[in-house]
């Protein structure tokens, strides 16, 4: 009589990272765009004469309050008290009128985290832009797991990108390895920032440059976030 041999149970394949970090602005949420055009007409309404070309240059990855001194160094005078409380006031009823998601992202996270990758948020961004975006375009929601909001920016660290901090404090928090955190990052800032954090970055180039991304670190280079699922399995 021939006897049954038990199944040999299956070998999952060793996962590649323990942790996801996704960039905000440019890799969740299409900002971009709109936050550069509003920067650039109120730069010019400072009277700095600018082209919106060299002010994405200027501030692509950077934090606007980071950059005052040089405001002022290139208008030649003091910014007038209320200019950085009006700059969040105007851009902030901005992306709440106008804001959407970046395409396919939703389904990119969903699919990431169906197989059991925890994901998270780290964003050079304030944390009031961080939340209103998220909540504006519904992505919020798969960023939260046990009662907790996986969602870190420079509000809660002392530098913002391109130090590694933010990162850092993801890393923390998820109790993950930085060695084993795949960053998801649209600027050179964010990229110089993942990689000094000892992370692997992802360099999602659908709007910026590359090569530039390639240059500041990005161990792979991608434009369409239907094929993320694929590259950090």
């Amino acid at each position: 009589m021939t006897v049954a041999q038990p199944a040999s149970p299956l070998v999952q394949p060793a996962r590649r990272f323990d942790c996801v970090i996704f960039d905000c602005d440019g890799v969740l949420v299409d900002s971009e765009p709109l936050v550069h055009r509003l920067l650039n007409q109120m730069l010019n309404e400072l009277g700095i004469r600018i082209s919106l070309e060299e002010s994405v240059r200027w501030f692509l990855g950077r934090a606007v309050r980071d950059e005052l001194p040089e405001i002022e160094r290139r208008r030649g005078a003091p910014l007038p008290d209320n200019w950085l409380s009006t700059w969040l006031a105007r851009r902030n009823a901005m992306l709440e009128s106008e804001l959407e998601a970046v395409a396919h992202v939703r389904a990119a996270i969903a699919d990431i985290a169906a197989t059991g990758m925890p994901v998270c948020v780290a964003s050079g961004a304030d944390r009031i832009k961080v939340k209103l975006q998220l909540t504006r375009t519904g992505l919020v929601e798969l960023f939260r797991q046990d009662a907790r909001e996986h969602i870190f920016s420079s509000t809660e660290v002392e530098r913002s990108k391109p130090a590694p901090d933010v990162y850092l404090l993801a890393a923390r928090t998820m109790g993950v390895d930085p060695a084993r955190c795949a960053v998801i990052e649209d600027s050179p800032t964010g990229v110089t920032a993942g990689v000094a954090a000892g992370m692997t970055v992802f360099g999602y180039a659908a709007r910026n440059d590359p090569h530039a991304l390639r240059a500041a670190g990005a161990a792979t280079i991608f434009t369409d976030m239907r094929q993320l699922p694929a590259l950090v399995a």
